[in-house]
């Protein structure tokens, strides 16, 4: 079965039509599977599903909005649950009030999903699940975006599984059913109201302009976390730390793994030129489905990939390191100095994504090979500051974070509920189905 299900996929990869064929029949099928949970349950008021990265972590806003509601007496009386695709990994949750844990895909996460009054996801959610008019639809997502999305791509046949038509499909297919985005900046309102077609859908006022709770842990930590951190992933004071936290590239995909990422880097140049006073904490996008093996570079990399929640490398690192992904934005909070070493500008911009904002406009400089990474390394090591364009960038993207913002956003999308009855997202599962 293992073999054959690859097979479908090279060819569902090979094959637009084919493709299209196999997803329509998958979708319907689910559809009418959760019909019949959509139907059978009603609304728990005080019952909240959450889920980070389709149930890859315990992180992100989702993360800081449940923590926000733990410390909170006046949500006693309500029940959560997250969804993981291991469960077994957050037992702990386990021990915090009234907190219960279901397993990604499986039929108890579709019966919570039927009941929950609330939904708070930063990524999207199978397409199969519909939303009653007493739900309510949080969409957290997971970063200010650097590298268009949805409908703001225009070039086509950079994504190794999906046409732009295919793509727009599924953000219309997660849009149509949002009660509320939350959004950190005017800039980003006006890239998710267009990437996700709003404006068409009419729902141009969900959008909830509040700053992401996620980055509330930047502004609370203490010495004593950094301390907890680096014990927890066995780092000592006497190196300076580099977070290197590449996005991945929507053309590199293996069927029967997923997307995959090829190291644009040689750890070897790296570790004979900063293995003396640095270390590198590498960290995959949660996409990427190949594993790397540092076995060889254990005194000057340490893999991260897998430790849930990126803040927590933020303000242990001494520096970041990434190339297109959105982790800049919320790390410039910290005013810490920023590199984008983007090996493939030219491709990537040309080929896959294109940018939203100029490069030029960027808190810190672009680099397009390892010898000019080297030498920036080493320069704003010694000599950096925050500059004017550090800070106009702040006052632009990250002028709503703050130490609560997890608090603001939830006084709005629980106490303002009456919001998600103005919004569409109640179309049929037919009405889908003959959209796609």
């Amino acid at each position: 079965m293992k073999y054959i299900i690859i097979i479908l996929k090279m060819l569902a990869q090979k094959n637009i039509t084919f493709r299209r064929i196999v997803r329509r029949l998958i979708y319907i099928i689910k559809s009418a599977y959760y019909l019949f949970f959509y139907y059978l349950n009603k609304t728990q008021p005080n019952l909240v599903l959450f889920e980070a990265y389709m149930g890859r972590s315990y992180a992100c806003s989702p993360k800081a909005l449940y923590e926000a509601m733990q410390r909170d007496k006046s949500y006693q009386s309500f029940h959560f649950v997250w969804a993981f695709f291991d469960c077994d990994k957050y037992e702990f949750l386990k021990e915090n009030k009234n907190t219960s844990l279901v397993k990604y895909g499986s039929k108890e996460y579709y019966i919570t999903y039927s009941q929950a009054k609330y939904w708070i996801s930063n990524s999207r959610i199978p397409e199969q699940i519909r939303r009653r008019r007493d739900q309510i639809y949080i969409q957290t997502w997971h970063g200010t975006p650097l590298k268009r999305l949805g409908f703001d791509v225009e070039v086509e046949g950079g994504n190794a599984m999906n046409t732009l038509k295919e793509l727009q499909n599924k953000y219309t297919a997660d849009a149509r059913r949002y009660s509320y985005m939350l959004s950190p900046s005017a800039f980003c309102t006006q890239r998710f109201i267009s990437a996700f077609n709003l404006d068409e859908l009419h729902q141009e006022n969900i959008i909830l302009e509040k700053g992401y709770p996620r980055n509330d842990a930047l502004f609370r930590y203490t010495e004593q976390d950094c301390r907890r951190i680096k014990a927890t992933l066995g780092l000592s004071d006497d190196k300076k730390i580099i977070l290197y936290a590449p996005t991945w590239r929507d053309n590199q995909h293996e069927a029967g793994l997923g997307y995959t990422y090829s190291v644009g880097v040689d750890f070897d140049f790296l570790r004979r030129e900063l293995g003396k006073d640095y270390v590198i904490l590498f960290r995959s996008h949660y996409f990427i489905a190949n594993n790397f093996n540092f076995g060889e570079y254990q005194d000057f990399i340490v893999d991260v990939s897998n430790y849930d929640d990126i803040n927590d490398l933020y303000v242990i690192s001494d520096m970041l390191i990434t190339d297109y992904s959105s982790v800049f934005f919320d790390y410039a909070n910290l005013k810490k100095p920023i590199l984008f070493y983007m090996y493939d500008l030219e491709f990537y911009k040309n080929k896959l994504r294109d940018f939203y904002i100029e490069l030029e406009n960027l808190p810190g400089n672009v680099v397009q090979t390892e010898q000019e990474l080297v030498r920036k390394i080493h320069r704003v090591s010694k000599h950096f500051f925050i500059d004017e364009r550090y800070t106009a960038f702040n006052r632009r993207f990250n002028y709503l974070d703050g130490p609560n913002t997890s608090e603001k956003v939830l006084s709005v999308i629980i106490n303002g509920g009456d919001l998600a009855d103005r919004c569409s997202g109640n179309s049929s599962i037919t009405d889908v189905i003959t959209s796609k």
